[in-house]
């Protein structure tokens, strides 16, 4: 009963904010079991929220010698993990478009000239891959050690836009951007991690997850672009990527695990091309406030708990289910290698910059 009557909510909302907005209305079937099926899982992500909200925390816990890197930190979420991260004393160098910009709203949030932690802002616009690359450079030249890598920048539903390489832009923001920075940065992650006390990868995946496919034939949308289809295959292939990686990691007995996470559903300005925008008090009822999507994806990058767990799939502060395809090694292995190929990766994680 309670299914049926999140479907009926669901697909009246859909409809209203279809007919209360000027977005385009989905042009087919298939585009309108797609917003059905994301508005579902987003409802069933919420319920989720609510039933397991006391188990939503993270302890944080001095680590004055360690090194955290994260990806479009300078709002929403990403703030929250960083403010987390100084309150460790950490050294935390945050990579996002507007480096000014993002050293402002952290200076927001966090006094820079008292905290213990030390905070570094450079430019790095995950979505092209030369932008990458000059980032890591930077952050290799400085840095011999990495312990906390956390793959947080993110786009959803937005226009069909391809990257300076050609990439379609939620695949090459969401995921390959990032697959191509922890394969630059591994290194540093190997040399940082010791026997039980690994470095860790925190990819920041979604629920959506669970409905996406990957299409191998139209990999950039060019045969044919939705863009909850084109989020929904990013936020999968991160899944894959993060059980096929830690599980190459643990054959090499290196000291890096990998994490995925599904923050909750979050109030950021994510949302911007989402149904939500119809109805915005909605947003601000029921879905999490930054803080709170903050506390998985720093749990995932220092609980001593979590130890000996990578390859795990997190939601609210415990192991949450996932995409079958994650299950399959194969397939897994497939969709890693096809990356690789992408981006002309011989042996990953040990290609010298």
């Amino acid at each position: 009963m309670l299914i049926i009557s999140v479907v009926i909510l669901v697909s009246l909302f859909v409809m209203f904010y279809f007919f209360k907005t000027s977005k385009e209305m989905p042009k087919n079937w298939y585009e309108w079991k797609t917003e059905l099926r994301f508005q579902y899982i987003g409802a069933i992500g919420i319920i989720h929220d609510l039933i397991y909200a006391s188990r939503d925390k993270v302890v944080l816990c001095t680590q004055p010698d360690r090194i955290a890197v994260i990806t479009g930190g300078n709002r929403g979420i990403g703030l929250k993990i960083i403010e987390k991260l100084l309150a460790c004393e950490m050294t935390v160098i945050m990579g996002c478009r507007d480096p000014k910009a993002g050293e402002k709203a952290v200076s927001q949030l966090v006094d820079l000239s008292t905290t213990k932690g030390k905070f570094i802002c450079e430019s790095l616009d995950v979505g092209e891959l030369s932008s990458v690359m000059s980032f890591a450079k930077l952050v290799k030249n400085k840095y011999k050690k990495i312990d906390i890598l956390i793959n947080n920048a993110g786009i959803m539903f937005a226009p069909l836009q391809k990257t300076s390489e050609g990439f379609e832009s939620h695949f090459a923001v969401n995921y390959l951007g990032h697959f191509f920075l922890t394969h630059l940065l591994m290194p540093q992650l190997k040399a940082a991690g010791s026997e039980g006390k690994n470095a860790r990868v925190v990819n920041v995946s979604s629920v959506v997850n669970l409905i996406g496919r990957i299409n191998y034939n139209d990999i950039n949308g060019d045969k044919y672009y939705y863009p909850a289809t084109a989020y929904n295959q990013s936020k999968l292939a991160q899944i894959l990527a993060t059980r096929h990686l830690n599980q190459m990691l643990r054959e090499q007995n290196a000291h890096v695990e990998v994490f995925a996470v599904h923050p909750g559903v979050v109030d950021t300005d994510l949302f911007e091309y989402s149904a939500t925008t119809a109805v915005p008090f909605l947003k601000k009822l029921i879905f999490k406030t930054p803080e709170r999507g903050s506390r998985t994806i720093v749990y995932a990058a220092i609980d001593p708990r979590l130890e000996g767990k990578g390859g795990s799939y997190l939601s609210n502060g415990g192991k949450s289910p996932f995409h079958p395809d994650a299950k399959d090694s194969q397939k897994c292995a497939k969709l890693f290698k096809f990356s690789c190929d992408l981006l002309k990766i011989t042996e990953y994680g040990n290609d010298i910059i």
